[in-house]
């Protein structure tokens, strides 16, 4: 048990390590030595943990995809109350906290690696799956506490998801802060219209 706790620890301290590079430098120039180097630790020891750069770069999509499902995560004040649930994990989605949950360099550097690596292809396929499946559960406890009246909860979910990936893709050309606000506040109201919500998390 311990030493799986060790081995765990070291792999997510390698994988951050990883990613720092990635962010600074690229995923491209990114490197097991360069890894090893700002870790102070010796190459080998990162190729004990990921046999290949291939190896590092799957615990780094691990990593990334694990990140967003931290858009769930709501005050306890939510917890308990479906609506205020909902809402608050809406307003997670469409605020900097999804933003600044992982690099949009290294966030699509990685996605970009889909069209070739079938193997990060099915890990972004089922963490997406995942965040719909997350939404469409919190939609349907508003159905059956009477805060909604959602038929198609799935494809709601997913379209809310779909305006959310097309969003951000978008808002990442953006550099004025006053657009980008303005755009990512629209783009949160025609979620919640597809919610049929017009109130904020905290009424």
């Amino acid at each position: 048990m311990g030493r799986k706790s060790l081995k765990e620890t070291r792999q997510k301290q390698i994988i951050k390590a990883f990613y720092k590079l990635a962010k600074k430098e690229g995923l491209e120039n990114a490197s097991i030595a360069k890894t090893a180097d700002l870790l102070k630790i010796n190459p080998s020891l990162v190729i004990h943990y990921f046999k290949t750069k291939e190896h590092l770069v799957y615990g780094l999509v691990e990593y990334i995809l694990d990140r967003y499902l931290l858009i769930f995560d709501v005050p306890e004040a939510c917890q308990h109350h479906p609506k205020r649930k909902l809402l608050a994990v809406i307003d997670n989605i469409f605020s900097h906290k999804w933003n600044t949950l992982f690099d949009d360099s290294v966030s699509y550097s990685c996605y970009s690696l889909t069209f070739r690596d079938k193997t990060i292809k099915k890990k972004y396929k089922l963490l997406l799956d995942s965040l719909r499946k997350n939404l469409e559960t919190l939609i349907i406890d508003c159905n059956e506490n009477g805060y909604l009246q959602v038929k198609n909860t799935a494809a709601v979910a997913d379209l809310v998801f779909i305006l959310v990936d097309g969003a951000y893709y978008y808002l990442s050309l953006v550099s004025d802060k006053a657009e980008y606000e303005k755009k990512l506040s629209t783009y949160k109201k025609r979620a919640l219209g597809l919610l049929n919500f017009a109130t904020s998390a905290a009424s």
